[in-house]
């Protein structure tokens, strides 16, 4: 296959690329956040609350990120009276799957996160004279990151791979691209292409958590 071929066939990808990279962006920059707020959902005082977290992330990491996706984007207009008024824009509706199915496994990577501090930390804290802000600000908070920064970088790259599901809402992307390129030239080389792009993004990020790792691990 030559060199000309190839680069045909990857500049509409590399187009479709851009629809991958900015569910990425807005995928983990809305959801590591949100999560962070479920987690402390989870491990509120107040029963109601944490029941609610606890089905939340239950819901969300129990059934299929396909079946959200298509729930939120076809599902959602069908139910009677308000389903007119739930209509999305396609990449619209697909971001909002991905941060609702992100946000719940964030939360579990948290607190876990949480969960590994030893409660003499708190006590050492208080010694100090800190008070609970700046226990959770200054001293919980960054060693809670530090331990589910791996996690999280895991995720993150998961997410990146799983982008490839808005080509069943009809979003066109990389793998779209791939898919039509070939059906029109009969040839599997549009799938090695597509998956080159995909390797270099996840290549990308797998250094850039690997960076703030080694940064967190020794300051």
């Amino acid at each position: 296959m030559s060199l000309d071929y190839i680069i045909s066939i990857s500049k509409p990808m590399l187009e479709g690329a851009q629809a991958t990279i900015l569910l990425f962006l807005v995928a983990i920059i809305a959801s590591i956040p949100l999560g962070f707020v479920v987690t402390l959902a989870v491990r509120s005082s107040i029963k109601p609350v944490a029941w609610l977290a606890h089905t939340y992330i239950y819901v969300m990491r129990g059934t299929p990120l396909l079946l959200q996706l298509l729930f939120i984007c076809f599902g959602l207009p069908m139910i009677p009276v308000i389903g007119e008024y739930m209509v999305l824009d396609r990449f619209a509706a697909a971001s909002l799957g991905f941060i609702l199915n992100y946000t719940a496994y964030f939360a579990e990577i948290f607190r876990g996160g949480l969960l590994a501090i030893d409660k003499g930390q708190y006590e050492a804290s208080q010694v100090l004279g800190l008070n609970k802000w700046q226990t959770t600000t200054r001293v919980i908070l960054p060693q809670m990151f530090r331990i589910a920064l791996p996690a999280v970088a895991n995720e993150s790259v998961t997410l990146v791979k799983d982008t490839a599901l808005l080509y069943a809402v009809a979003v066109p992307e990389i793998l779209h691209f791939a898919q039509t390129a070939v059906n029109r030239d009969f040839t599997i080389v549009p799938f090695f292409v597509a998956g080159i792009i995909y390797l270099i993004m996840t290549l990308i990020l797998t250094l850039l958590f690997k960076w703030m790792e080694r940064k967190f691990k020794f300051e």
